[in-house]
């Protein structure tokens, strides 16, 4: 299937073995960008079996039947190219940038993997990778000031067995019960070319392209078994306000907010994601000009205050986000978040509209612009929406929303019934009752 939308020839092509390949043409020219998007995230896992998306993430540079470990990043690393990973709550993630004439190294690196990966696999390679991602969880969770939130968030958000209820990187005891049994029948159940959307951003012909990618992908047999994905229904508001007050070793009072808004890809999700830009986006919106500049109740954290978390097969949340200064307690900044968030009800400007519509798209032409971005975005509008020509359709859907629908959502959305909010206040001058850590953080 080919069609030539907005960011050029799109052409779409279905192996055999289910393999999803799609290819569009390069901005920048002697470069190949190859993103592959796996149908896995941690909303596939179960509880006790948590942080597996996310260990795959490492494993998968860890060697496999044709490639010895750290070869892969090696292989790219000396031609220039780039090469990284990532894992979600609904998909993993693996892409390199190389040089056009590296796309035949890069594609069989890649199917090697996929094919092999378990030949490669032993007991050192995973207790090695699993200290490696306790270390991470260290680094990023537990021994950061506010290093928790997240987790406490999607906590209050997500109810106890529910698969958005833990993150990525899963907990420390269920990384400690991982065995190699298990880790191997993950990587059977969710890793096929049955599951995978494999995209190429380059200025080769796409015949050619697919002719490879059959090349080295088409041999290798789809899954016995399609693995599902725990049910993920949620219906309603969160039911609050529901709160987690902790008293630790932090710098400042903070405060996290939290509201459940429609899944990724509904129109009131877009509609949120633009609230998220007027309420918290950049230096010009209400909660940077009102508490940071004309207020000083928070500190300066460049206008990134608000944001919207993109999960698709779930309702999603958009948090508010804010550290208070010196003298200000964490009553008082929540206080004042709150007032501007019910002030969203009363009313938005045409002017505050455009400026987050200019923000978002700015974003997303941005992303756009090189292969590797581009790539990233077809490939997520193909394994999450089946639809690669979405990736150039955001700006009008932006463009679509008015003043009165942003009004509307935020009378129905940014309500107590549907309010998180998780605080951290100092140790020494608390303001409420310190939560006993759970045994796995």
């Amino acid at each position: 299937m080919v069609t030539n939308g907005a960011i050029g020839l799109i052409s779409q092509y279905t192996l055999d073995n289910g393999l999803r390949l799609v290819t569009a043409p390069a901005a920048t020219g002697q470069v190949a960008a190859v993103n592959l998007w796996y149908g896995v995230g941690s909303r596939h896992e179960v509880p006790g079996r948590t942080g597996f998306a996310h260990l795959f993430e490492h494993l998968m540079f860890q060697g496999s039947g044709g490639v010895a470990k750290g070869e892969h990043f090696d292989a790219i690393e000396r031609l220039g190219g780039e090469i990284n990973a990532s894992t979600s709550t609904d998909r993993t993630n693996y892409f390199e940038t190389v040089p056009e004439h590296a796309l035949d190294l890069a594609l069989w690196l890649e199917a090697d993997r996929l094919a092999t990966l378990r030949e490669g696999m032993t007991q050192e390679v995973l207790d090695n990778q699993r200290d490696v991602v306790k270390n991470e969880r260290r680094q990023r969770y537990d021994n950061v000031p506010y290093g928790t939130a997240f987790e406490r968030i999607l906590r209050l958000g997500y109810p106890e067995g529910h698969p958005y209820h833990h993150p990525t990187i899963g907990s420390m005891q269920d990384l400690d019960d991982a065995d190699l049994d298990y880790v191997l029948s993950f990587h059977k159940k969710h890793y096929g070319p049955d599951n995978l959307v494999l995209t190429v951003v380059s200025n080769l012909d796409p015949d050619d392209v697919h002719e490879r990618v059959k090349r080295y992908f088409g041999a290798i047999p789809a899954r016995e078994t399609v693995a599902e994905a725990p049910n993920a229904a949620l219906e309603g508001l969160i039911g609050g306000p529901v709160r987690d007050t902790v008293v630790e070793q932090v710098p400042a009072p903070a405060v996290f907010m939290g509201y459940r808004v429609p899944a990724y890809g509904e129109r009131e999700f877009d509609v949120m994601h633009l609230v998220s830009a007027i309420l918290g986006y950049g230096q010009g919106s209400r909660l940077y000009q009102r508490l940071v500049v004309e207020r000083g109740m928070a500190n300066d954290d460049g206008g990134s205050a608000a944001d919207v978390l993109p999960f698709r097969y779930t309702p999603s949340l958009m948090l508010v986000t804010m550290i208070a200064r010196e003298g200000v307690s964490g009553d008082e900044l929540e206080t004042a978040i709150r007032e501007e968030i019910a002030g969203l009800a009363d009313g938005v400007t045409e002017d505050e509209l455009d400026r987050a519509r200019a923000i978002l798209e700015r974003d997303h032409l941005q992303t756009l612009s090189n292969p590797s971005g581009l790539a990233d975005t077809i490939g997520s509008c193909t394994q999450l929406f089946d639809d690669p020509e979405l990736a150039s359709t955001w700006p009008q859907r932006w463009a679509a929303i008015s003043t009165d629908d942003i009004v509307a959502c935020a009378k129905r959305l940014l309500a107590e019934e549907n309010l998180l909010v998780v605080r951290f206040d100092p140790q020494e001058t608390g303001e409420g009752t310190v939560e006993p850590e759970p045994a796995d953080a």
